[in-house]
């Protein structure tokens, strides 16, 4: 049975036999062809209301005005009924963690999943640059987390990803690597305006268990980061790591740390391989869950435009039903 192969305008940006230029040029054809539209105008879904800056105080208006918007301080003070503007959010700020570690650079489909953290950056980045919004990110990777400035426009957009492309693949080392949680948290840390914040990993980490109870390392800071921010967590995988094939004797090797092993694939490990796979993404969808956070899966075997559509229509539909549900309650 065979892999079923992505659409062509699927192919991944760092596809062999394509320049880097002529690379990007058609992911970006890709994304304004295929996801033109679905994204725009979210400013209204990522922060409540008109809104998320409290602006200045002025006479209540009977009639006009919200009365969930009254601003009590000031009614208290001055004995006149006052409401609080918001000031609108003209120009987001959208950021993405990107997971470029050693074990990213594995793919046994149409691409490695390093291809696909490119894709999925660059087709937020593109969507957000069409309606000015800046778009900068923070890459985990060599050990350490590199952060690139948000800029507006097609230029910078295209040097982001250039940058992405160029990242040389981790060697592996039995030095400590920066883990998923301190790169949530410092993301986190160094941006306060309020907008998209976007984490495209595996979400594998050492030592996590198969346990959907247990909290994942990176759960408490995503969850921070969800207090403040729409969170968007991409989960990236490949076909084999939920399932091995049967081949027989195999070498495997650990891309963080190079250890290898031989591994006579039985049907008895392949099936408890399966079942810790099916624990682990199931564990990974409640932390998130509870963090949250929106949840997109992309795999490298699947046409990722197609999995990035559907998830924005689901995410439209819920919002959509969420906004009429909160008017009638108004309303009530």
């Amino acid at each position: 049975m065979t892999a079923p192969q992505p659409s062509e305008d699927a192919r991944p940006p760092g596809e062999a036999g394509r320049d880097p230029e002529h690379a990007l040029r058609r992911l970006e054809l890709t994304v304004v062809r295929r996801l033109d539209g679905l994204l725009h105008g979210q400013h209204q879904g990522l922060l409540p209301g008109a809104g998320s800056e409290l602006g200045d105080s002025r006479v209540y208006v009977p009639g006009e005005d919200d009365v969930r918007r009254m601003d009590w301080a000031v009614t208290a003070r001055t004995t006149v009924p006052h409401v609080r503007d918001l000031v609108a959010d003209r120009e987001l700020e959208t950021w993405a963690l990107a997971d470029l570690s050693p074990s990213m650079d594995f793919g046994t489909a149409a691409m490695e999943k390093r291809d696909l953290v490119i894709a999925a950056v660059g087709a937020l980045g593109f969507l957000s640059s069409r309606v000015g919004d800046r778009f900068g990110a923070h890459v985990l990777h060599d050990g350490h987390v590199h952060r690139l400035p948000p800029r507006t426009g097609r230029a910078a957009m295209y040097a982001l990803l250039q940058t992405l492309m160029d990242a040389p693949r981790g060697a592996p080392s039995d030095l400590p690597l920066t883990p998923l949680a301190e790169a949530v948290e410092s993301l986190g840390r160094a941006h306060r305006k309020r907008g998209l914040r976007v984490v495209v990993s595996d979400f594998l980490e050492l030592g996590e268990g198969g346990d959907v109870a247990t909290e994942r390392p990176w759960e408490l800071p995503l969850r921070r980061l969800a207090a403040r921010h729409q969170v968007l967590a991409v989960e990236v995988l490949d076909p084999r790591e939920l399932e091995l094939p049967d081949v027989g004797l195999v070498v495997l090797t650990d891309p963080e740390t190079g250890r290898t092993r031989e591994v006579h694939l039985t049907a008895k490990i392949r099936h408890a391989y399966a079942e810790a796979a099916r624990a682990h993404r199931e564990a990974t969808r409640r932390a998130l869950r509870r963090c949250g956070a929106g949840h997109l899966v992309l795999r490298t075997d699947r046409d990722w435009v197609y999995d990035i559509v559907q998830y924005v229509l689901r995410y439209r539909r819920t919002a959509h039903l969420a906004g009429r549900h909160a008017v009638r309650r108004a309303g009530a």
